[in-house]
């Protein structure tokens, strides 16, 4: 008013650093300069404009000028029509970006503190987990998430593959974890996609090599390049920060082992999403390349598959090695009869103490049971809050439509899984006697099936030998962990 000039508009940006570039308003305002809407550009203080001294040399000292624009700080005394003020305008922008840096490093420092003592900064927990209420760098299990968590290490265990976990949870109707976070109302900011709720191999994966399920917080594992770049870069192991038994553990350590092994292995599917009970661990004895799977010909209606060495398979017309060829359920069966043998022989079911095993699945039953019924006490409240919001006129008709039916869909996908979760409680409740327990066990160590669990558990490799032409006879070494 005392200089008579008016004002072409006001551009603020609420909660954002002046050390950010993307800033909506500040882009919005740069877009107008050159576009020669405004004269004048008025700020409290330098710093309000940028703290990135590239920025001043860029616009305030560089792109103004030629737009025809004059900047103006009063806090700094910053004025680019006044001559020889330039100096104090690059010592301005300078002074500003130390203090970033100084701010950046600073902040560092107390999230690595805070890193270093085991307490969770992140903004939201990892699946399967929550914030406690009464301390936020503090996780705890989230009961309904943590049962999702055990079944895909369950499934893993069993042979199945990530894409074919993924698939059995859609099929389940299990919401993938963004949209279970969603649906309690941990937003972010990530834009939704086309597959939003269903998993995929990915995430899967992601769950099965987190060893935070097991009660150890690791965190610092990404970083920025630096308080100017928001690139993201992987930090290396040895420099993550690691502290044991921060947090209730939701897989057990030998489990998770099991299933690091089971990873390691890098065994494929066959198509179907199951790998085979050997795969990964069967080796060519003559060059130690690991033997990949073949069907050939049929009998009847029943493929017959093999293993052969892979370099033989890979190497065209010049073959690097011979076929070393084997039925697959020849070798697993033989593989299966020698773990019999060890198992029962090694193993008493009598020793057995089955008076005080504890029931954990139970458990986890009894808590998902509790939280599911919580959610659908709030579905049933959030339906009766929509229709007031229609009557008194909050809503329009076609906006209650989507919104309810959105409620009902997640409502039956609730009461769905709260029927199964009572189905399988009301199993548990019935008594078992002592001797139906001895029997199961005696059942199960007759092991009619082998888990792939033990087998990896159990063996270190199995070689297999040419066959020889002439008498038939195959060598085959199977090496123990034992």
């Amino acid at each position: 008013m005392d200089h008579g000039w008016d004002i072409y508009e006001t551009y603020c940006d609420e909660d954002y650093s002046g050390a950010d570039s993307q800033r909506p308003a500040f882009n919005r305002m740069l877009q107008a300069a050159k576009e020669k809407k405004f004269q004048i550009v008025l700020c409290k203080s330098q710093s309000r404009f940028t703290r990135d001294i590239e920025l001043v040399e860029k616009y305030i000292h560089g792109l103004f000028p030629l737009w025809g624009i004059r900047f103006i700080a009063v806090a700094d005394n910053a004025d680019t029509e006044v001559k020889g003020n330039k100096k104090a305008r690059q010592i301005n922008g300078l002074v500003n970006e130390w203090y970033l840096e100084d701010l950046s490093e600073n902040v560092c420092m107390v999230l690595d503190m805070k890193r270093q003592e085991g307490k969770y900064i992140g903004a939201f927990p990892i699946y399967g987990y929550r914030k406690d209420p009464a301390d936020k760098n503090r996780i705890i299990v989230d009961p309904q998430a943590a049962e999702v968590v055990r079944q895909i290490y369950r499934w893993s265990l069993a042979g199945f593959g990530r894409q074919r976990i993924a698939a059995m949870l859609n099929d389940r109707g299990v919401p993938n974890p963004t949209r279970y976070k969603e649906e309690r109302g941990w937003h972010n900011n990530h834009p939704r996609k086309n597959d939003f709720g269903l998993w995929n191999k990915v995430t899967v994966q992601r769950i099965l090599r987190n060893e935070m399920y097991t009660g150890v917080m690791i965190q610092g594992r990404r970083k920025k390049v630096s308080y100017k770049s928001k690139m993201i870069v992987d930090v290396p192991p040895d420099r993550w920060f690691r502290v044991e038994g921060t947090h209730e553990a939701i897989i057990g350590r030998e489990t998770f082992d099991a299933v690091q092994r089971g990873l390691a292995l890098r065994s494929r599917s066959d198509g179907t999403g199951e790998t085979h009970l050997l795969a990964g661990l069967v080796k060519c004895m003559d060059c130690g390349s690991t033997m990949s799977r073949t069907s050939s010909g049929q009998r009847g209606e029943k493929r017959i598959s093999y293993l052969r060495c892979k370099r033989y398979a890979d190497s065209g017309r010049e073959k690097q090695c011979t076929r070393h060829s084997i039925r697959l359920d020849k070798l697993t069966e033989l593989v299966s009869q020698r773990i019999r043998h060890y198992v029962q022989s090694y193993f008493d079911p009598e020793s057995l103490d089955l008076s005080a095993q504890k029931d954990d699945r139970r458990e986890a039953l009894e808590q998902e049971r509790a939280a599911l019924a919580a959610q659908l006490e709030k579905r049933s409240q959030a339906l009766k809050s929509l229709y007031l919001d229609k009557v008194s006129g909050l809503l329009t008709e076609g906006q209650f439509t989507d919104l309810n039916r959105s409620f009902l869909e997640e409502k039956s996908r609730l009461e769905t899984r709260l029927a199964e979760v009572d189905r399988e409680l009301s199993e548990r409740s019935k008594p078992r006697r002592r001797e139906e327990l001895m029997d199961r066990a005696r059942e199960l160590l007759r092991l009619e099936e082998i888990p792939r669990e033990l087998v990896v558990m159990l063996v270190e490799k199995i070689e297999v030998g040419e066959r020889n032409p002439d008498t038939g006879e195959q060598e085959i070494k199977i090496f123990w962990k034992f």
